[in-house]
C-alpha cells in the first residue's frame, strides 16, 4: 500500500469548531457534557452528525443497536470497507473530547479528501458506536459487543436503566433503531481515535500514542446486607455495618491491586448506601469493585482474592454478601499491521510518539475480535476524563487526527 505524503494534513480549526458545534448539545452543568446515551440529547446529536455526513455526500447505515455507519465509496465496489470512529454518548458529567473526538476526526478525514478531491480503492465508513459509556446502560461497549457476539441483542434490548426503562425501548423511542443485522458487516480494518484518559503521554510530552494493546477489565457487583439501626442508640458489638464491610472491602480492593503493580489497578466507582440517612446505620450497600490488568492471569487472581477476600471479611462480621459478575472483557493485543500504519503515520508526520496500553475499555476492544484493529491516543490535561473539565488542546487533536487520516488512508488506499 502506498503510504499518503505527509502534506495531507487535516483542516485544525474546521475539527475545532466541530467539536464545539457538538458540545453544544447536552451541556453539562460545569463545562462539559451530559449526552447521556439514548436520551433526547444524544439523539439530537446523532441528528447533527448525520446531517454533517449526508453534507459530503455520504450515506448512512443504521444498525438494530442503532450504530451509524456513515460510508463514503470507494473506486473498487468488492473492496471490504475501512471503518473509523468511536461515540458520541458521555458520561452524566463528561467531557467534550471523549468518544467525540474519534468519530468527528473521522468525519474531518473524510471532508478533508473531499476536499482534496482524493479517492480510496477501499471504502470509508464512520462509525458511531451506540452506549460506549455503559453509565446508563451497563455494561459499556454495548452495541460493538453485539457487533463482536459477546452480547445477545436481545439481552441488551433487555437492559434496564435506574428508573426501569429499557434499552431497546428507549432507542425506539429515540427514533434510532434501525433495520440492519447488527454484526453483517463486514471490515477490512477499524481504527479509533481517542484521548488517552490517562497521564502518561502528557507527562512525558508525548504527542501520540500508539496503542498496541488494551487492559483486561473486570466489573464485579458486591452487595454487602447488615441491619439498619440508630447511630446513636445502637451499642457497638450489637452492629451489624454494612458500610463498614464495605470499607474493609475497599481497603482489601487496593491491597490486591498494589500487589500487582505497575500495571494492575483496583477501585470502587459506583457506590449505593441505604438507606443513606445521617443517622442510621447503613443496612445494605452495593457497590461495583473494578479491576484491570493487561495480563488475564493477574485478573482471575484479582478476582479470587476479591470474593474469597469480601466472603472472609463479612462472614467475621455477621453480615450476608453477593457477588454478581456485571461486566468484563480479556486483554486485548491490536493487529500488527494496523497498529505498525498508526507508528508509521506518526514517525512520517514528525509527532513524537510512544507505544502504550489503554488503561479503558473501547470499541475498539471488541471490534478487534472480528477485524484488524488498532487505536491512536493523543493526550489530555492532567489525564482527567470522566470530568466536565477534560480538556485537550487544538494542536493534540489536530496530531491525533491526522496520524489517524494517514493510516486509514494508507489502509484503505490512495487511487493515483
Amino acid at each position: 500500500m502506498t503510504a499518503p505524503g505527509a502534506n495531507l494534513k487535516i483542516n485544525p480549526e474546521r475539527l475545532w469548531d466541530s467539536l464545539m458545534e457538538m458540545a453544544k448539545i447536552g451541556p453539562g452543568v460545569a463545562g462539559g457534557n451530559n449526552r447521556q446515551t439514548v436520551t433526547d440529547e444524544d439523539g439530537e446529536g446523532r441528528a447533527l452528525f448525520q446531517s454533517w455526513c449526508e453534507a459530503e455526500g455520504m450515506t448512512m447505515g443504521l444498525d438494530q443497536m442503532g450504530t451509524m455507519f456513515a460510508r463514503r465509496e470507494g473506486t473498487d465496489p468488492d473492496a471490504l470497507p475501512v471503518y473509523v470512529g468511536s461515540h458520541l454518548d458521555t458520561q452524566p458529567t463528561g467531557g467534550k473530547y471523549d468518544g467525540v473526538l474519534g468519530v468527528l476526526a473521522g468525519l474531518e478525514i473524510i471532508r478533508t479528501l473531499n476536499e482534496l478531491c482524493i479517492k480510496t480503492r477501499h471504502p470509508i465508513v464512520v462509525t458511531n458506536w451506540t452506549n460506549e459509556e455503559g453509565t446508563r446502560y451497563a455494561p459499556a461497549m454495548l452495541a460493538s459487543g453485539v457487533f463482536a457476539g459477546i452480547h445477545s441483542q436481545d439481552w441488551a434490548y433487555g437492559i434496564e436503566d435506574a428508573a426501569g426503562l429499557k434499552f431497546g425501548d428507549e432507542l425506539a423511542r429515540i427514533g434510532w433503531r434501525g433495520d440492519e443485522e447488527v454484526g453483517a458487516r463486514k471490515m477490512h480494518a477499524f481504527f479509533e481515535l481517542h484521548i488517552e484518559q490517562g497521564p502518561i503521554l502528557e507527562s512525558e510530552g508525548k504527542d501520540i500514542g500508539v496503542v498496541t494493546h488494551g487492559q483486561g477489565l473486570s466489573w464485579t457487583q458486591i452487595t454487602i446486607t447488615g441491619k439498619d439501626s440508630h447511630t446513636g442508640s445502637t451499642p457497638m458489638p450489637m452492629r451489624k455495618n454494612a458500610g463498614l464491610g464495605m470499607a474493609k472491602v475497599l481497603e482489601l480492593v487496593d491491597e490486591i491491586a498494589w500487589s500487582h503493580a505497575p500495571d494492575a489497578v483496583g477501585a470502587a466507582g459506583h457506590i449505593d448506601v441505604f438507606p443513606n440517612s445521617r443517622n442510621v446505620i447503613p443496612g445494605r450497600v452495593v457497590f461495583t469493585v473494578d479491576l484491570r490488568s493487561p495480563n488475564l492471569a493477574v485478573i482471575e487472581d484479582m478476582e479470587a482474592r476479591l470474593n474469597a477476600g469480601a466472603q472472609k471479611i463479612c462472614d467475621e462480621m455477621g453480615l450476608g454478601v453477593e457477588f454478581e459478575k456485571v461486566g468484563g472483557f480479556d486483554p486485548v493485543t491490536f493487529d500488527e499491521g494496523c497498529v505498525n500504519a498508526v507508528r508509521g503515520a506518526a514517525e512520517r508526520l514528525g509527532y513524537s510518539h510512544r507505544d502504550l496500553i489503554s488503561g479503558a475499555g473501547h470499541d475498539a476492544c471488541w471490534i478487534n475480535r472480528v477485524a484488524p484493529t488498532s487505536m491512536v491516543m493523543c493526550p489530555c490535561v492532567d489525564g482527567l476524563s470522566h470530568n466536565e473539565a477534560e480538556e485537550i488542546s487544538r494542536e493534540w487533536a489536530t496530531a491525533g487526527a491526522d496520524v489517524l487520516m494517514h493510516a486509514v488512508v494508507e489502509t484503505a488506499g490512495i487511487e493515483v
